[in-house]
Order: C-alpha cells, then structure tokens, then sequence
C-alpha cells in the first residue's frame, strides 16, 4: 500500500500546485508505470485516495494546522494529507494506513528524513481524533471541505438551500446510466442488470442509478451502446430541447459527447457536435463510434460562428456553456480549490458571448437550450435575463420534467443525494426565436 499511499501524495501535491486533479492522477500512473507495471486495482486505490484527500482537503489542513509545529515539505504535507483522509473516520486498518504512509517516506530521499515526525503526527491524531475532528470543524472551510468564498457565495444566492448544497457535495458521486431507448426500455435494462447481479434504481425516464459503481464493461450491452454513463440531471438537457427527426440541431459545446448522443437517441436529426478545444472532442468521436451514430464533428468557438459556419440556419441549438462546474463538485472535487472568485465574471461573461454569437444561427421559431453545471447565480439567472434585455426576438419558454417520480418546473436544479432523487446541480433555461 505504501506505493499507492505514495502516487496519490503525488497527485494531491500537483493538485495544490495548481493542476487538475484527472491530468496529475494520470501523471503520477504513468510515472510509476516506467518503474514496472501497476495492477488495476492498485491503480484504482490510487485514484480513490486522491480523491478522498481534494474531497477533504479543507479538514486535512485544520488537522495539520493542529498537528505540526510548523508547515512541512510539499511532498511530506501531501503524505500527512492521504493518510489523514483515510484515517478521520474509525477503520480497522488505521495502524496499516499509518505504517504504509510511513513506509512511503522513508522509501523517498526527500522525506525519509522525515518519517518519524509523519509516524508521531499521524499517531497523535488517533489517540486525540474526536477532540482534534471537534476543533477542526469549528472552522467552516473544515466543516464543509470547500473555500471560504465558496461558502460565503452559496450563503448569499442560495440562503435556504446553501447547506444542502455543500452536503451533496461531500456525498459519495452514484454512477447513473443513460438506457438508450432505441434498444430497450429502463425496465427492460433493469432487468438485464439483475440477471447480471447489479442492483439498480430509476431515478428519471431514462436513468438508472447501480446501487455499486463498476467498469463499464461489465454492464450488459455496454460494447453494444445499451447504456451510457450520465447524470439524471445532465439527462434532463436533451429531452428539454426536444428535436425532431430531420432538423438540424447544433451540440455547440460537444465534449464529452454525453448530451450530443442523446440527442441522436430521441430523433434522427442532423446534429452538429462543435467545441473549441480538439482534445474534448476525441471522446465524443467515441461515444458517437460505441453508439452507432452520426453526427458532423467540427472545431470552433461558439462566440465566432463566421470561422466554421455553413451559413444554413439550426431549429435547435443546445449551448452548454463552460462554467465554472459548481454544481458537479462531488464527482471532481478538485475543482473547489483550483476556482477563484473572480472566474465567475470571466466565465459569466464568456457564456453571454456565446449567447450572443450562437442566436444568429437559429431559424425564426427555433428554439435555444441555455445550460450549465453551476450553481453560482451569476452563470445563470443574470446571464439568460442579461441576453433577453438585448435581443428582442427572443422569449423564455417554461420548462418541465420529471424527477424522481414528481413532474417539476425546472430552472435552477440544487444537487440532492438520496435513494430516489440523486443528481448533480444544473440550470437550464430555454429560448424561443419569435417568427
């Protein structure tokens, strides 16, 4: 466990750098690859312990502050952070965890000097946990593992809201699949997942949550497009914009492909899959490739359509914008510590750029699906009223769904946790050109 321990250190170190928590995973496997191969399930220990140490940093760092003296090393900081994250709460293998972590310094030059402070440290928390745990959370950003400001924005747009919004966010993410209904119906796919020994709930009309997560080839019909791996709430997007067989239909943010070949599962339309950067468009290439399906793939900025725009007009448009990922903290919780309050202005006003840019492009009754996974109200509300005020063609359309058995107006979408109604956070809003 000691190499393991070590990667994700590595990862978590990269992390408070500034890196992405997904690029410094994968860097720290490919390293440790060059030293001999990695089993899989070692690989995945490494990635679930990343995980937990950015899903906890906010407590890790009040312990630490409590434990040591003074700050340690980087590498040394990032190995007390892996190893108290496993250990907050009560857990037969706590004294491994602890000689593991303490194997992974002395088995490195910089920190082997150091391996008797981590082993004290380490120790210490568990003779004094419930009281340091105590302490700890005295301090909001401990207590609810995200930034200050983070908090302190939930407060003020959500005030009724704000705290269940913070506890989904510590909830472990549920892997909710997308029944693709041109091969079976969600019943139909329950069933196969019985006789297959995985145990699912429906959560929306296409989505069904496992009650374990697994690898996606072990879902039946995987190979095969049966199912895709996707949100109840991101599964909302599609259905909300409703295309037709036959129109032309714009994906104007694509990557990663989850809503574009959802499209294509409710209507054989001609769908255009655009987004600005190349790399997020490989996995689209994927999904459309798994799904037997066809769409135009096509590398653009949505604000400057005159770059690759064919000049004829879409009946609809689905813009889900880049946000700052708000509402999807629990599936990347890296993301709370690598945002700055200040991305929300230059997010907010990139997403009126696109806005803008891409309402030329749709026919007169077209319709526009506005989206994000945020839950700041600035990437949303002012965004869609902000456009509104300038483009006197366009009028907001209500919008309904079922969730979880309840038929709902949607707008804002809080992200819940709980046995029957388990989705990240999302906003939607849809547009109508007038004739």
């Amino acid at each position: 466990m000691s190499r393991e321990i070590a990667l994700a250190a590595a990862a978590l170190e990269a992390l408070r750098a500034g890196r992405a928590l997904p690029a410094a995973l994968d860097a720290a496997l490919a390293s440790a690859s060059k030293r001999g191969p990695l089993p899989d399930p070692s690989r995945a220990a490494v990635r679930d312990m990343a995980h937990q140490a950015a899903r906890s940093l906010g407590l890790v760092d009040a312990l630490a502050a409590r434990l040591n003296r003074r700050p340690p090393a980087a590498r040394l900081a990032a190995l007390q952070a892996v190893a108290l994250a496993q250990l907050i709460e009560p857990i037969r293998a706590e004294a491994v965890i602890v000689d593991q972590a303490v194997e992974a310094a002395r088995a490195a030059p910089d920190t082997a000097p150091a391996a008797g402070f981590l082993n004290a440290t380490l120790r210490r928390f568990l003779r004094e946990r419930e009281s340091l745990l105590a302490a700890a959370r005295e301090d909001p950003v401990a207590r609810w593992n995200h930034p200050r400001w983070w908090i302190e924005l939930l407060q003020h747009d959500h005030p009724s809201g704000w705290q269940s919004v913070l506890e989904a966010a510590e909830a472990p993410p549920p892997m909710t699949l997308r029944v693709n209904r041109r091969r079976a119906t969600p019943e139909q796919y329950l069933a196969r997942l019985t006789e297959a020994g995985l145990g699912a709930r429906q959560v929306g009309e296409q989505a069904l949550t496992l009650d374990r997560a697994v690898a996606v080839d072990a879902l039946p019909g995987w190979a095969d497009g049966a199912v895709s791996v996707q949100d109840a709430g991101a599964q909302l997007a599609a259905p909300l914009l409703a295309p037709a067989p036959g129109e032309r239909v714009l994906d104007a943010c694509a990557g990663p492909g989850g809503k574009t070949t959802h499209l294509l599962e409710l209507a054989d339309c001609d769908l255009t899959a655009l987004d600005v950067d190349e790399s997020r468009l490989a996995p689209v290439r994927e999904n459309l490739a798994r799904l037997r399906q066809q769409a135009r793939i096509v590398e653009g900025d949505a604000r400057r359509p005159e770059a690759w725009w064919d000049g004829r007009p879409f009946d609809r448009i689905l813009a889900d914008a880049p946000c700052t990922a708000s509402g999807i903290v629990r599936r990347h919780p890296d993301i709370r510590w690598l945002r700055r309050r200040r991305d929300i202005a230059t997010l907010s006003a990139r997403q009126s750029e696109i806005l803008a840019g891409l309402w030329p492009l749709l026919k007169p009754g077209g319709k526009l699906l506005y989206a994000t996974c945020s839950v700041f109200a600035s990437e949303n509300e002012p965004v869609v009223a902000g456009f509104l005020a300038t483009h006197a063609d366009a009028r907001r359309l209500p919008l309904r769904a079922r969730i979880g058995g309840a038929d709902e107006t949607i707008a804002q979408l809080l992200p819940t946790s709980g046995p029957f109604r388990d989705h990240d956070g999302f906003f939607y809003a849809l547009l109508e050109k007038r004739p």
